[in-house]
């Protein structure tokens, strides 16, 4: 239930009204600024609210954006504004504040104005809406009034909602060869009734309906599968699009956008195999591989935005440089392209598919996402050396909570808490032995499912818990959790590519997808401000170094037969643990009004 006041001179003929209603708003009126404070009061508390100026002089979508934008708790254009549950009691006391009588008619002439900058100073997050090219006035004389108008005529309200429901910023494929038309496509779901949950959905089903093409085997399959696999993606695009172009943002919208990209594509990856399989061709092994370096390149992304999510100051000439860059349009795009993004990721895939084989298709695609890897990741971690910054307690935290270490981590890093200089490179550099320790042994060992093995992977938790013991504050501590993910994923990659077992890397791929999902789960909490998963989760799923200790005991006591079927359990009863607490979490979060927050940035 919404509410929208109009606070002010009423004015005939204006077309004000009807926009509210077809926005949703039941109307009342206040005369002056004391029925105002009244009929705002009036409204139960759980209940949005909007006050709106009836002189008010706008497009339809202006007042779109600015009142019913679920992401902000308070938003505001020229002559109306709105507060959520959580600004509803700032915006109680800015109305019961509002001088009346004499001297005061600077303060209630324009009374949105008023409010607007009342709930600016009291700090509750109030968004004021730029409406570009669209008009927001609240024009006091007639002469002004028929300005407004013509201006509100001039422009193609449509046109503008079309444009502002693309992404401003996306890779080359998506913004030239997919946006062009989903956009229309977005405008017809939202015509029909349509929501972005239920275009994501139908996403999620297109893929793996191309999975299971891919699956047959055939050359028919191959080419159904790269079409449908495209199919999806500009469902994936026009879901978001129609977020933007109707305003339906969600909390749930937000976490199904971001789970299901993951799983329609490593459900991809597995079809292929699958496929692959049946043609005689075992390349398991390449799409894990696939799984875990794209899995790590998010790490990568996820670790080095949250430490510098709130740092003060950016002197690093690297930056610099890139922003010089930026300038120079070409290099825009061919720098989008160089990280091959999901748009040119999955084309790429797809053509790949319906021209030639799953082999060749995980060639191609390690190779670029190798190369995109280390070009991302070397620019980071240039930055972060040359720039002077200081990392917030807040960023610390995150880190530690992508790192994602369990109890025996926390058991190891207790007498070593608190010692020591925080901001050293002491913390990544424990992390690179931890992960180099354990790799070299099961890389080179001539029989990596020993208890040799399991003892290198004591030491290896050792290293981990020493590495997390202190704050990470330090200019290269993003580094962290990606060398523990790839200690743990390709560890799991290795012991059962060498098990030589029988369906020994199906098992290790379901197990590294469980594993991600749990890693992933943790990233969108931390982004939508809700802190990282429960600690007797992270216990219960072992942490990084309890789960590398599970899979090389294993490993060693286990025959080469038994193996593959130790994986397989431990990939369901993990899978089947981080998922129902996920969807529990998010299900609540969505009941209780968590803030929607939706990736605008580059396309990972």
């Amino acid at each position: 239930m919404s509410t929208a006041i109009l606070t002010g001179p009423p004015v005939a003929g204006s077309p004000l009204e009807g926009d509210l209603r077809a926005l949703g708003f039941d109307i009342r009126t206040a005369q002056d600024p004391a029925s105002a404070a009244e009929l705002i009061a009036a409204v139960p508390a759980h209940e949005r609210i909007a006050v709106v100026d009836p002189r008010f002089v706008g497009h339809r979508h202006t007042l779109r954006l600015a009142l019913t934008d679920p992401r902000f708790p308070a938003a505001a254009v020229e002559g109306a504004l709105t507060a959520q549950p959580e600004a509803r009691a700032a915006l109680d006391r800015a109305a019961a504040r509002i001088p009346v009588g004499a001297g005061s008619a600077h303060l209630t002439d324009v009374l949105t104005g008023t409010l607007t900058d009342a709930l600016d100073h009291a700090d509750i997050g109030l968004t004021r809406i730029e409406p570009g090219s669209l008009v927001a006035a609240v024009p006091l004389t007639p002469a002004t009034r028929e300005e407004a108008r013509e201006a509100v005529a001039a422009v193609d309200e449509e046109a503008v909602r079309l444009r502002s429901a693309v992404k401003s910023r996306d890779g080359f494929f998506t913004t030239h060869c997919i946006s062009p038309y989903s956009r229309y496509l977005a405008r017809w779901c939202a015509r029909r009734g349509l929501t972005p949950n239920q275009v994501t959905t139908a996403s999620l089903l297109t893929a793996l309906i191309a999975a299971g093409c891919a699956a047959t085997g055939t050359r028919g399959g191959f080419v159904a599968a790269g079409v449908l696999l495209l199919l999806s993606f500009v469902l994936d695009c026009t879901d978001g699009q129609l977020a933007r172009y109707s305003l339906q943002y969600s909390t749930m919208g937000a976490w199904l956008d971001a789970t299901f990209d993951r799983a329609k594509e490593y459900a991809y990856y597995a079809g292929l195999a699958l496929g692959a399989a049946r043609g005689g061709d075992d390349v398991w092994a390449l799409a894990l591989g696939a799984m875990i370096l794209q899995t790590c390149r998010h790490v990568v992304d996820f670790s080095f935005n949250e430490a510098n999510h709130d740092a003060t100051a950016n002197t690093s000439p690297t930056a610099a440089l890139s922003d010089r860059l930026d300038s120079v349009g070409w290099t825009v795009w061919a720098r989008r392209m160089i990280v091959l993004p999901i748009g040119e990721r999955w084309a790429l895939i797809a053509v790949l598919t319906a021209c030639t084989t799953p082999r060749i298709v995980f060639y191609v695609l390690l190779i670029g996402c190798a190369l995109a890897a280390c070009y991302t990741t070397a620019g980071r971690v240039l930055r972060s050396l040359t720039r002077r910054a200081r990392r917030t307690d807040r960023a610390a935290r995150a880190l530690a909570d992508l790192a994602d270490t369990g109890a025996l981590a926390e058991l190891i890093a207790r007498p070593v808490r608190g010692r020591g200089r925080t901001g050293s490179f002491l913390a990544p550099v424990m992390a690179f032995l931890a992960a180099a320790v354990l790799l070299v042994a099961v890389v080179f060992e001539d029989r990596p499912a020993s208890w040799l093995t399991v003892g290198l992977a004591c030491c290896a938790a050792l290293l981990t818990g020493a590495a997390v013991a202190r704050p990470l504050k330090g200019a290269l501590d993003w580094l962290v959790p990606p060398f523990l993910r790839v200690a743990e994923y390709v560890t799991i990659l290795v012991l059962a590519a060498r098990s030589g077992a029988h369906g020994a890397l199906p098992a290790a791929f379901g197990l590294v997808a469980a594993v991600a999902y749990h890693h992933y789960d943790a990233v969108y909490r931390i982004r939508g401000g809700s802190g990282a998963p429960p600690r007797w989760l992270v216990r219960a799923a072992g942490g990084s170094e309890g789960r590398i200790l599970v899979v090389t005991v294993l490993a060693a006591a286990l025959s080469p037969s038994d193996f593959p079927l130790a994986l397989a359990v431990l990939a369901g009863a993990l899978g089947l643990l981080v998922l129902v607490e996920s969807i529990r979490f998010w299900v609540r979060a969505a009941k209780t009004g968590a803030p929607a927050v939706h990736d605008e940035g580059e396309p990972a």
